[in-house]
């Protein structure tokens, strides 16, 4: 996961919108990014699909006081809390809002449409349709506090150094080198990371986490030509297995980070 999922854009700046922060305006163009566009369907009162500034307002009104995010994997329901129909949409799209305040959850459904494909991807349109569906009320399953997933992370981050460098599968060839140099852009750029409003240690936490997520994407990738790119089917499987915590812990923290806004003003109610 090298980049923000749309799940986290969403909760991110649809809470900035909840505190006032942003206008409808600014959340929808953080949230639809490079997307052509993004609509809801399902939301109460609606026939047919929306758009997001209308569906924002609507669960707004409907009580949805925050956005959490979920990023479940097989065997690993990160973010959820049901029932079982909304939890299997969002473990086939890997990844979901769940609102606070209210039961609603929202799921995306993305595809592309135009000429596009991999020699001109400048002209493949991406669209995106949220599904709005009933959610459980009841705490997410598996989800740290910052200060857990921070720890986490740092021995997580040791971890994939230390499996790269003991499976020699240290990050070369043209697809490794330019996931690594758009990273690095995009943090040269100083991205916002996250909405206004986040804490600052919530921004450090995500940011880390997809260091983490690279090195383990970069490490799951065969390696094409080179000194050592031949690797067998039970090197490749080794290599899965070793990395496999790292990642659960890489999408703990992407969690804890996005959830952050939400746990302060649940904290502060809980001290009020």
């Amino acid at each position: 996961m090298l980049s923000e999922p749309r799940s986290g854009r969403l909760a991110a700046w649809g809470n900035a919108l909840l505190a006032g922060l942003v206008s409808p305006d600014e959340a929808v163009l953080a949230i639809v990014g490079e997307d052509a566009v993004h609509r809801v369907e399902g939301l109460p009162g609606e026939a047919g699909p929306v758009g997001l500034t209308l569906a924002l307002g609507r669960l707004r009104s409907l009580g949805v006081s925050g956005w959490r995010v979920a990023l479940p994997a097989p065997g690993h329901p990160l973010g959820l809390s049901g029932p079982p129909e909304f939890n299997a949409r969002a473990l086939e799209a890997e990844e979901a809002v769940v609102a606070t305040g209210a039961p609603y959850g929202l799921v995306p459904e993305v595809s592309e449409a135009g000429p596009g494909g991999a020699a001109h991807p400048q002209d493949t349109h991406v669209e995106v349709v949220w599904h709005c569906l009933p959610v459980r009320e009841a705490p997410p399953a598996d989800v740290p506090s910052l200060g857990e997933a921070e720890r986490e992370l740092a021995e997580g981050l040791r971890e994939a150094t230390a499996v790269l460098t003991k499976l020699d599968v240290a990050a070369s060839g043209p697809v490794a080198e330019a996931a690594i140099d758009a990273y690095r852009a995009r943090a040269a750029a100083g991205r916002e990371l996250l909405a206004p409003g986040y804490p600052p240690r919530a921004v450090r936490v995500l940011e880390l986490a997809q260091r983490v997520a690279l090195l383990v994407s970069l490490a799951s990738e065969r390696p094409r030509g080179g000194p050592g790119g031949a690797v067998s089917a039970s090197e490749m499987a080794a290599r899965a297995e070793a990395l496999r915590p790292v990642e659960r812990v890489a999408r703990r923290a992407q969690v804890a980070a996005f959830n952050a806004w939400v746990e302060d003003r649940e904290r502060a109610r809980e001290r009020g």
